[in-house]
């Protein structure tokens, strides 16, 4: 179980890292792409400037050659010929096969390597030609490629008449010598002019793309920032997210451990704490400590179960908190028992503080299921003044002066006997009060 768990773990932030870096990995792939076709097409560009190259000294080479034939009948003359026409044959021939339908992959092939193109440019030829034919650059180009073909037929007429008439002895008349002379050198002049124009075209083009291209590149390196910017905020913003849940978290427990669940009162715990803290500073001024019991809780718990006592215990832990200070502190210390600490208050005032309490409680009316419960409180002060009073001491004496106010019948303050100065005001009972008030 426990290794399925781990495994289970390990293939969970796998995935996880994986998310993380999905979008960086696309967009590395999309750069790698986009260099790799940048440097396809301008290879493929490359491949046909040097055909070109090649392609338009041939056709010269066949035309010189043909020439020098026309006037010497040298066999060798007539074969370097051919091998020159040889390569714009098969150029043609491989554009031919291109723009069938469908396309003739292995004949253009076999038309490119005839036209002298190396082995390792064929494929971006013909990669180009398929993929590019009708961008203006290309296009353009391909139609003064494509214009040189009837000058290929005619040149290779000439070249089988010249032989035809070789064949029957020299040529004599100069007149055809000097008309075939003038046709030959006014191709040539052709072929030049097509070829300048075809070259011009792919360097044109040439630049275009590669301002298209380094444009797409600088794109999308500037995607790849913006992304690793984005990116790089999301997970600052999840980790400050995760931060704020964290220290939500720690503060909502460091609540829990510091207050009662059922009132939302400061609990024992952080009661007690604050008691020492208070008393390392009593120079500043005296400390009221309050200690309260409920006098009928058990009654109402017993009777009416304990829905009834979380509702009453409720209740009275905001009539508690009405009316007091910022700095003091309430707290449910356990089951019916209250506590409030009263920083920088005086004998006098805690008394004042705690009796006007008990009179809040004994006037409070508590109901439940159409019954109605009086509720009182048997309440403890300690006051302190003097900064040796240890934390110890303050809790007893507030817990004995609160366990008299019971002994004495309860519904009443009672002050910590040790302040022997202080005019304790006597509870009066329920009916006297009432009675009082009208």
């Amino acid at each position: 179980m426990f290794r399925r768990t781990a495994t289970s773990t390990k293939r969970r932030s796998l995935l996880h890292v994986i998310k993380l870096v999905s979008p960086f990995v696309m967009v590395v792939v999309l750069q790698a792409a986009v260099a790799g076709f940048s440097l396809e097409v301008m290879s493929s560009v490359r491949a046909y400037v040097a055909g070109e190259a090649m392609w338009s000294r041939s056709q010269k080479n066949a035309v010189y050659f043909l020439n020098l034939y026309l006037h010497s009948g040298d066999a060798s003359q007539f074969a370097d010929y051919q091998t020159s026409l040889a390569v714009p044959v098969g150029d043609e021939f491989a554009r031919w096969a291109l723009e069938r339908d469908p396309v003739e992959v292995e004949a253009a092939r076999i038309g490119f390597l005839q036209g002298g193109n190396h082995p390792d440019d064929v494929p971006g030829l013909i990669w180009l030609f398929r993929n590019f034919c009708h961008v203006s650059f290309l296009r353009d180009a391909i139609r003064e490629w494509a214009a040189t073909d009837p000058m290929l037929l005619e040149l290779s007429v000439f070249g089988e008449v010249i032989r035809s008439e070789w064949t029957k002895g020299p040529i004599r008349d100069s007149d055809r010598l000097r008309y075939l002379s003038s046709r030959l050198s006014e191709l040539n002049s052709q072929f030049t002019g097509h070829a300048k124009r075809f070259s011009t075209v792919l360097g044109e083009g040439s630049r275009a793309i590669k301002v298209t291209l380094t444009l797409v590149n600088v794109v999308t390196a500037l995607t790849l920032i913006l992304l690793l910017i984005w990116h790089t905020r999301r997970l600052v913003l999840q980790r400050e997210a995760f931060e704020d849940a964290l220290r939500a978290e720690k503060d909502r427990l460091a609540w829990q451990a510091s207050h009662d669940w059922l009132t939302g009162l400061a609990n024992r715990r952080a009661f007690e704490a604050r008691p020492q803290s208070e008393l390392d500073h009593t120079r500043e001024g005296s400390l009221g400590l309050i200690l309260l019991d409920l006098d009928q809780f058990k009654n109402v718990n017993d009777s009416c179960g304990h829905l009834a006592g979380d509702r009453l215990l409720r209740q009275i832990a905001q009539l508690l908190q009405q009316d007091r200070r910022s700095h003091d502190l309430v707290a449910r210390l356990g089951g019916d028992e209250f506590g409030l600490i009263l920083p920088q208050c005086s004998p006098y005032d805690a008394v004042d503080v705690a009796e006007r309490l008990r009179t809040s409680l004994d006037l409070f009316s508590f109901a439940w299921d159409d019954r109605c419960f009086t509720v009182t409180a048997s309440i403890g002060v300690a006051c302190f003044a003097d900064g040796n009073t240890t934390l110890e001491e303050a809790m007893r004496r507030a817990d004995a002066a609160c366990y008299r106010a019971k002994e004495k019948g309860r519904n009443r303050v009672q002050l910590d006997a040790a302040r022997s100065d202080v005019v304790l005001v006597a509870s009066r009972p329920r009916e006297v009060a009432a009675a009082q008030s009208r």
